[in-house]
């Protein structure tokens, strides 16, 4: 509001500006502000907690079940350090099948290694899939030594 020498009061409006043009440089502002969004989403994604799958579900403690004929018996036998969940002893008609944690949280058994399963009773009875019937898991020498089979000749003594 203005006075006027007179004394009356004149109103007066600020003159209306032109709407804006949208210039390069901000374009480029917008730009930058969604790469780096982009950029820091790996970020905030690794600082949230992750959910641990090292140890097992209630559901996969142990099992003992007969699958397509077949006696398959697993426990889980916790490590001597805590460190980890432990290890998988596991047989197939009393013969042990050998389990191998892969890193993603997956189960590969020597059977058939290499499809991934995502518990140590997929891969059991996809072992038994695998073998078909009539064929048994080789027995193993109780010396708790590593049976090679074959591959790598020469590098094992």
């Amino acid at each position: 509001m203005v006075v006027s020498v007179d004394g009356t009061a004149a109103v007066t409006t600020a003159p209306a500006q032109p709407p804006r043009r949208t210039t390069r440089r901000d374009a480029l502002r917008g730009l930058f502000a969604a790469a780096a969004a982009l950029a820091l989403t790996p970020l905030v994604a690794a600082s949230r907690p992750a959910r641990r799958r090292d140890g097992p579900g209630p559901a996969e403690a142990a099992f003992d079940e007969t699958y397509l004929g077949r006696h398959l018996l697993g426990r889980l036998v916790p490590s001597a350090g805590g460190a980890d969940a432990g290890r998988w002893e596991i047989t197939v008609d009393g013969r042990p099948l050998h389990l191998m944690r892969r890193a993603d949280g997956t189960w590969l058994s020597m059977v058939d290694h290499y499809r991934s399963y995502a518990s140590p009773l997929d891969a059991a009875r996809a072992a038994v899939d695998e073998l078909g019937p009539g064929q048994m898991l080789r027995a193993t020498a109780a010396t708790g030594r590593h049976t090679h089979l074959g591959g790598h000749h020469g590098l094992h003594p």
